[in-house]
Formats: structure tokens, sequence, C-alpha cells
């Protein structure tokens, strides 16, 4: 209730220039929901908003602009899409079953691909400009290792396959039931909702 009314309180002036730190923390998907297309209409209305978020579902949603910071550092600068588009639009996860199978796969993977493959516990991602093409070409690689995966996905890639590929770790280590962080992260990333710049 305190956040909300916080922000509440921000809003009622309708600033020309809004700074948002981490503004849905501890809220329920509702408020969070509710709060969001706020935002999208004080944006819509004139209002400039910088809001620094380590939710990055936030950010894709919200801005125009993104700023990636890990370690204080600005990594990258650019739109969600251009972002998504620079990694690759599709993400082949493999779950091995194993982090040792996981290490050796990738390892496969990395040898006959120009794609890098990431490793995480036992899972394999590899990020495909080509959509899920490659997943033949992969698995017909990997069978002839004996490794088959024991289960495999194909989905659009997100802002969190983005900062992992940027950083090398992902936003935060603890996170809330619902997937919105609660812990702080080595990186933060700035999202722009105006298109502004930091």
């Amino acid at each position: 209730m305190r956040r909300r009314l916080d922000v509440a309180a921000a809003l009622v002036p309708e600033p020309p220039v809004l700074f948002l730190d981490e503004p849905t923390t501890g809220l329920d998907p509702q408020s969070r929901t509710a709060l969001w297309a706020m935002i999208r209409e004080l944006v819509d209305d004139g209002t400039t908003v910088l809001l620094t978020t380590q939710y990055l579902e936030e950010a894709d949603r919200l801005a125009e602009r993104i700023v990636v910071i890990d370690h204080g550092r600005v990594v990258v600068d650019d739109t969600p899409a251009l972002l998504k588009a620079r990694l690759g639009n599709t993400v082949i996860e493999l779950d091995m079953a194993e982090a040792a199978r996981a290490a050796r796969a990738a390892a496969v993977i990395g040898d006959g691909f120009a794609d890098r493959a990431e490793v995480e516990g036992s899972t394999v991602s590899l990020a495909s400009r080509d959509g899920s093409r490659p997943l033949l070409d992969v698995l017909h690689l990997l069978e002839g290792r004996d490794l088959v995966p024991r289960t495999v996905s194909v989905r659009e890639s997100s802002l969190d396959d983005v900062f992992l590929a940027l950083t090398g770790h992902r936003t935060g280590d603890v996170g809330a039931p619902d997937g919105h962080p609660d812990g702080g992260p080595d990186g933060h990333p700035d999202g722009h909702p105006d298109g502004g710049g930091p």
C-alpha cells in the first residue's frame, strides 16, 4: 500500500519529467499492470519518464529505449526490438539432464556453429537469427556424439537473454515468487519509456 501511495503522490502534479526507481517492487501483478498503464498514459500526455528497473519484462513493455548498466558501466543503449534482434530473434533451449552433459553439448555446438551456446545448469541455449531452422542440424550433431537432449524448446528471445549475453549473468540471483527480482543485481537496465536519454 505504501508503495502505491508514493507512486500516486508523484503522479498528482503531472510533472514534465518523472524519475521512477523500481516503481513496481513489492506490488502484486494486478497493481503492477495498473501502474504500467498509468505510466503509458503519462508518456502519451507528454511526460518524460526515466525508469530504472531490474525487471526486464517491465523495461520491454514500457521503454522506447533501454540503457544497460553493468558494474557501473554502460554496456549498450538501444531500443528493445533492436537489442533482441542483435542477439537473434529465436532461442533454442536444450535440457541435457546434467550440467556435465550440458557443458559437453555446448562445446560440440560451438565447434559446429558460429553462434555461441550458453550454459546454465543442465540447459544449453542457442540464439538463432534463422528461427528454428538450425534445430535439426543441432540435434543431428549432438546425436552423433551421444548427447541427445532430454527436452527441447524454441521461444522468442527476451531482454533477459540480451542481458545475459551482454554481461555473462542474469539481472539477479534472488527473485520473488512471481519472477520479479527483489535482490540487487550486478547489472541494471534503465528504461526510457519516452525514448529520452540518461
